[in-house]
């Protein structure tokens, strides 16, 4: 799949919800964005859910470990057992991110991937620069149109 990204927007974090609707492939794909903050409630929006893209921010090491709970807490929720999970490592562009292999290994990617009863995909990207964008999207494409 190749589409026009264009320029890639501003950024600021998720407070709340968004919601953003996609055609890919002749077909309309709604995603819902939530915030980090709103993780006490993300369970209310799983029964709807096709997919995961879970966002890590790799320059925030202070946030590292309270993903990680997060991301767990996703993947055990049993309407989820079998959504495909993406998780994306962002903010690569920032000279304090650390790197692909640095942030796999803060998570026990490797335990975590083995122990799911989900697939589970891992990316990096630059929200900000678009980097590694045309790659989500190509995995979305992969796991909701068929």
């Amino acid at each position: 799949m190749q589409c026009e990204l264009g320029t890639p927007p501003s950024t600021l974090p998720t407070v709340g919800t968004n919601l953003t609707d996609l055609t890919l492939k002749k077909k309309k794909v709604t995603l819902r964005e939530l915030g980090g903050c709103m993780g006490p409630i993300w369970p209310s929006y799983f029964k709807d859910c096709s997919s995961v893209i879970f966002m890590v921010d790799s320059s925030n090491i202070a946030q590292i470990s309270s993903s990680c709970i997060q991301l767990l807490s996703v993947l055990s929720a049993e309407p989820l057992c079998r959504a495909p999970v993406l998780i994306v490592f962002n903010k690569r562009d920032m000279p304090c991110s650390m790197s692909l292999i640095e942030m796999k290994s803060l998570f026990r990617m490797d335990d975590i991937i083995a122990s799911a009863s989900q697939p589970i995909a891992t990316l990096e990207l630059s929200t900000r620069t678009g980097q590694g964008l045309q790659e989500v999207l190509t995995w979305l494409e992969s796991t909701t149109v068929k």
